[in-house]
């Protein structure tokens, strides 16, 4: 078996196709308030993953004395793109082709993206270019929770045991597989443009409070979207089941990944397993595809 390295994998950008066909609205049988709490990630993917590779394009002027994280950065904006357009499918071809339409949503997330997050300074007097710096602390932070759950998902075989849907799971895997794999870049360019402790911590917190509030938002959205739902709400019952039964994670797992970021010594490439992430893209039927295809994604 081939050694991996934990902090400088190769990062490669994976053409990944998904066929939705034959996923249906509750890809966990049984589970639609479930279904619907991970589907939040269908929402918040494709103007996140877009937002990342703006900033980023930004940033690799700042990276260009470092040779090989400036090629870890093209790599990781390459994964990110596909990223985008792979959630992206799931919206356009999966969702609305069942009656449930998340673009009323996806409007006002684009929307904070483009103008709460985007390159003017929301603080008068703040330059740019330490908005810039501030943006890619949150980033950083977010690719923690991205790797740590990424991580998860891989390990998640409750989903597999509740009967889920083998392409969104497949989805769900070769993206947190590729989180994992990438999981150090986003943290060593923060280290390499500032590495201040203190707004490493504020730019974490900004993350932190958006994080819970937008799943709950979401998972309302699109229960209330759903056209088989008839207005259900998810509630904090709804939500314990899912963390009981292991289909999504809970407050002790998102806690406990915040303390191990907040350590002064924390490193990403200490965290999960390159290899865990290597062996399942070997296996993913997507990843398994682009490899023999090479070809780009539609």
């Amino acid at each position: 078996m081939s050694e991996i390295d934990e902090r400088h994998p190769v990062i490669t950008p994976r053409r990944v196709k998904f066929d939705w066909t034959d996923t249906p609205l509750h890809w966990i049988p049984g589970e639609p308030v479930a279904t619907h709490f991970i589907n939040v990630l269908h929402l918040l993917l494709p103007a996140g993953e877009r937002w990342f590779v703006h900033v980023y394009k930004q940033a690799l002027p700042l990276v260009e004395d470092d040779e090989r994280l400036y090629r870890e950065v093209k790599g990781f904006m390459g994964q990110e793109a596909v990223h985008a357009y792979s959630h992206q499918g799931v919206l356009d071809r999966q969702m609305l082709a069942r009656g449930l339409d998340p673009r009323p949503l996806t409007r006002r997330i684009e929307w904070m993206f483009k103008h709460m997050l985007g390159d003017r300074p929301p603080v008068p007097g703040m330059s740019r270019r330490r908005w810039l710096k501030l943006r890619i602390g949150i980033i950083a932070g977010i690719e923690h929770y991205t790797a740590v759950l990424g991580q998860w998902i891989l390990d998640a075989r409750a989903l597999d045991d509740a009967g889920a849907d083998p392409t969104m799971l497949d989805l769900l895997r070769w993206h947190g597989a590729e989180e994992v794999e990438h999981r150090s870049v986003a943290f060593d360019v923060y280290e390499h443009v500032s590495g201040a402790y203190a707004q490493r911590v504020r730019s974490f917190f900004i993350g932190l409070v958006a994080m819970p509030l937008a799943v709950y938002v979401g998972a309302a959205y699109l229960c209330r979207a759903d056209p088989t739902l008839h207005g259900v709400r998810p509630r904090v019952r709804d939500y314990r089941r899912a963390v009981h039964r292991g289909l999504f994670p809970g407050n002790r797992f998102m806690i406990s990944a915040a303390r191990t970021y907040l350590r002064r010594d924390y490193h990403p490439s200490a965290e999960c397993s390159t290899r865990r992430a290597v062996d399942y893209l070997s296996t993913s039927p997507a990843a398994r595809a682009a490899a023999v295809t090479g070809r780009p994604a539609a």
